[in-house]
């Protein structure tokens, strides 16, 4: 370096020489810059990053057919876990498997610098699939007592692809950034227990607490664009099973019942009231009952129903309004059917995904660098996520969404009467492989790059 400052006090801006041979320092400038300097400038890398997922790219599409075609339950991904360990494995990644029952946590360390958590979850969804693609899921398994189909329809297959190539590529670029690389599976993001069961198994204890967390989902949007926010970007969510007990009685003789079943109707109408009434109507609430079981003939009043169902919210204040209205509506229904208390369980689920603000601002200034227009800030998104495990232990944390879809189709979509396109948990969600595993692939490596920054 010290023959660089030499050149820069000989030729100074103000001379003509110093002009015409600014190519040249400047040349001699970036010869003699250290490797490790690189991570200042993420999106110089831009180019590089490219051509790793090039290089990878048909390995990367293979192994998402794969796990779309063989998609596992929530804290039941044991082979899907078997095969991203051994993708992780060969990237050169230190792997330990069964953290958190099915999770995995593959290190890369390379030199002294922060830590980054990049996570993927792995679950599928129990659900059939009706995409029609030669790759769709026909796999079925027993849940909750019956036979039921399973199905990626929310891209989590997309999102191990996309981790691994990340994984793929930061590591064939390792002579350009130092720190520690923590790439975590995480099962059963459905069920928003996943995350709570590795850090209750010594995630960060066992591994080192990072600095900082990145996840990506994908979205129906069309494929690469990248949106994100600083502040909420997901909601609470709870869960809640009601159980209604009546009398049942013959179909002939609805007046020698207690009908558990015009309970669970009533109920579902009777409870939007609280969304529609008691919340505040500038506030996000979301109350869905999602699955009604009761009976087992048409000529038989049964003697209970169960309901299951959801509650969204960002502000804590109306999660509580939520919580609340479930339960008086639920006593209330029962009284007036002169039934015993019905049985209620919420069960809290995850609390909003929070975006780091200067993580975020690092992240974005690199992103809008290498895809332009297509990197936009947006309002949150109603789903959940237990990605927010990992905040709420105090990791300065940031989550974004890539679109999956065919611009057309998304265009279309907009258009008057135009026809929507499938979102996540439709039957028909199908996001394009390409480019949208390399825009994920792409996008999480600048991301994990600007925070490596010194």
């Amino acid at each position: 370096m010290i023959a660089l400052r030499t050149l820069r006090m000989l030729f100074r801006p103000s001379g003509r020489l110093a002009r015409a041979l600014a190519p040249t320092l400047m040349t001699l400038q970036a010869a003699w810059v250290p490797a490790g300097a690189a991570q200042a400038q993420p999106h110089a890398l831009a180019p590089a990053i490219d051509a790793q997922v090039a290089r990878h790219y048909p390995g990367l599409e293979q192994l998402y057919q794969d796990l779309h075609a063989h998609p596992e339950l929530g804290f039941q991904e044991v082979q899907t876990a078997a095969k991203l360990a051994a993708a992780m494995r060969a990237a050169g990644f230190t792997v330990t498997e069964q953290v958190g029952r099915t999770g995995l946590v593959a290190l890369l360390r390379n030199g002294p610098g922060p830590t980054i958590l990049v996570r993927t979850d792995m679950d599928a969804l129990p659900m059939e699939e009706k995409t029609g693609l030669p790759y769709a899921s026909h796999v079925q398994v027993d849940h909750l007592g019956r036979q039921t189909f399973v199905a990626h329809s929310c891209g989590h297959d997309l999102h191990m692809a996309g981790w691994v190539g990340t994984a793929l590529t930061l590591a064939a670029l390792k002579d350009r950034w130092q720190g520690t690389l923590m790439f975590i599976a995480q099962p059963a993001e459905e069920l928003l227990g996943g995350a709570k069961a590795m850090l209750a198994d010594g995630l960060f204890q066992r591994f080192g607490k990072p600095d900082f967390a990145f996840a990506l989902h994908t979205w129906p949007m069309a494929h690469g664009e990248i949106g994100f926010n600083v502040g909420a970007v997901t909601s609470n969510a709870d869960a809640f099973e009601l159980t209604f007990n009546g009398r049942g009685a013959h179909g002939s003789a609805p007046d020698k019942s207690i009908d558990p079943l015009l309970m669970a109707s009533r109920f579902v109408v009777d409870v939007q009231g609280v969304v529609s009434r008691e919340k505040d109507p500038f506030q996000f609430g979301v109350l869905s009952v999602g699955a009604i079981q009761g009976g087992t003939s048409g000529n038989i009043i049964p003697d209970s129903a169960l309901l299951r169902g959801t509650l969204r919210s960002y502000d804590p204040a109306v999660r509580t309004k939520l919580r609340d209205g479930l339960r008086r509506t639920a006593l209330a229904t029962a009284t007036m059917a002169g039934a015993p208390e019905p049985k209620l369980t919420i069960t809290p689920g995850g609390d909003a995904t929070v975006n780091d603000a200067r993580l975020v601002e690092r992240a974005e200034t690199v992103l809008k660098a290498a895809f332009g227009a297509q990197v936009k800030r947006m309002p949150p998104i109603t789903p959940s996520e237990d990605f927010a495990e990992f905040g709420s232990a105090g990791v300065p944390s940031m989550f974004f969404l890539v679109g999956v879809l065919d611009p057309k189709d998304v265009e279309a979509a907009r258009q008057p009467g135009g026809k929507p396109v499938p979102g996540n948990h439709s039957p028909f969600f199908a996001p394009v492989p390409e480019p949208s595993i390399k825009t994920a692939v792409k996008a999480m490596s600048l991301a994990v790059l600007s925070a490596l920054q010194r």
